[in-house]
């Protein structure tokens, strides 16, 4: 099984609803799909969305990593030897995490498939299903409270709630609202998007402790390089802190881990640059005694599906943020993980359990 082709296709799909947070506002996702092919004609998928806030990729870029730096250097290689591999696609280029992530998505989906597991099995095979929480993005205390409600009554009890837009005052009473109309029973957790400066995020996170607004954990209140600043505030609050953007590789893990700068990590495969990295930081992160999370960007059901596989497959992943694709306006995707209201459920087929016919239609017709 050696790599003949790699290719990268633009998808493009609309969402149902603004997606907005402290960094960006989105509207339609964006990303690349990227389709491997070996010379005994096996296909994997992956998906690179281009995320510029947090990764500094963009479509263009991504494109260009994979079919112009990364791809030259893989073709020819035997899946088989898959250290090589995952060695040499690190090494390609810098940085260009998204790009990265996506082929070593469809690496790992052949190696499913050549070993004839699930993804999730081949692994570790923790779980075969888990469970998402939702997304409630920034706007006025109102809609969010209205939004929130919305979706406790589509059976979601763990939301996850975007902050750090306009003073903290206004924060605050985003949550007092969402609490006024969803009650305790709901798990709320926070993602200030690194919104805060340390000082003030002891103050809000006080404010919300010594309130009751009873908060699960609080995600990158503070900018990504701060980690002292991360530090900081974990060391001056009772609610747990985690952190995101502030680790994308097992040295980053590793520095925040020896720092004790957070108490929980949220892995992404757009960060780590794929499923080989996020085992690396996950194994890290378990020796340290601290849990994980994984999340995505806002990306189809491809890359959810691989996210997906790659957390079911490990205890220490105890949280899950799978909740993009529920945020399109269609599924585009043939085949993958399937939603059952927050239930994710995995295919028994080989590798992340695509149809492989259904994903040609889709590349043929440009993602659309």
């Amino acid at each position: 099984m050696r790599i003949q082709t790699i290719e990268a296709f633009p998808v493009a799909v609309p969402l149902t609803k603004p997606f907005k947070t402290a960094l960006r506002t989105v509207t339609t996702a964006h990303s690349i799909f990227v389709k491997l092919t070996c010379d005994d004609g096996s296909v994997g998928y992956g998906e690179a969305p281009p995320t510029h806030v947090i990764t500094g990729d963009s479509m263009g870029s991504v494109t260009y990593a994979i079919q112009e730096v990364i791809a030259p250097q893989l073709i020819g290689l035997d899946i088989s030897h898959r250290e090589e591999l995952f060695h040499k696609l690190k090494r390609s280029i810098v940085r260009n995490t998204s790009a990265k992530a996506a082929v070593d998505m469809a690496i790992h989906d052949l190696l499913g498939q050549h070993a004839k597991m699930p993804l999730y099995q081949l692994l570790g095979g923790f779980q075969n299903e888990i469970d998402t929480d939702f997304t409630v993005s920034v706007n006025d205390p109102a809609e969010m409270a209205d939004d929130a409600a919305s979706y406790v009554q589509n059976g979601f009890q763990v939301l996850k709630v975007k902050v750090g837009i306009g003073k903290i005052e206004e924060d605050i009473e985003r949550i007092r609202a969402i609490r006024r109309r969803v009650g305790h029973a709901v798990k709320i957790r926070l993602d200030a998007n690194q919104g805060w400066k340390p000082k003030e995020a002891v103050l809000a996170i006080g404010r919300m402790e010594d309130a009751g607004l009873g908060i699960e954990l609080i995600e990158q209140p503070v900018l990504a390089d701060d980690v002292e600043g991360l530090r900081y505030v974990t060391a001056h609050t009772l609610t747990p802190i985690m952190a995101d953007e502030s680790v994308f590789s097992a040295k980053d893990a590793l520095r925040v881990l020896q720092l004790g700068a957070a108490d929980l990590i949220n892995i992404k495969l757009m960060k780590s640059g794929g499923i080989q990295e996020a085992m690396k930081i996950n194994t890290l992160a378990e020796a340290f005694g601290v849990e994980c999370m994984v999340g995505s960007m806002i990306e189809t059901k491809l890359g959810i599906t691989a996210a997906a596989h790659f957390a079911a497959s490990q205890p220490n992943i105890t949280r899950f943020d799978f909740d993009a694709p529920l945020m399109l306006s269609k599924d585009i995707v043939a085949g993958g993980i399937e939603y059952d209201g927050t239930l994710i459920r995995f295919a028994k087929a080989p590798g992340l359990g695509l149809d492989i016919e259904g994903m040609e239609e889709i590349m043929k017709g440009d993602g659309q």
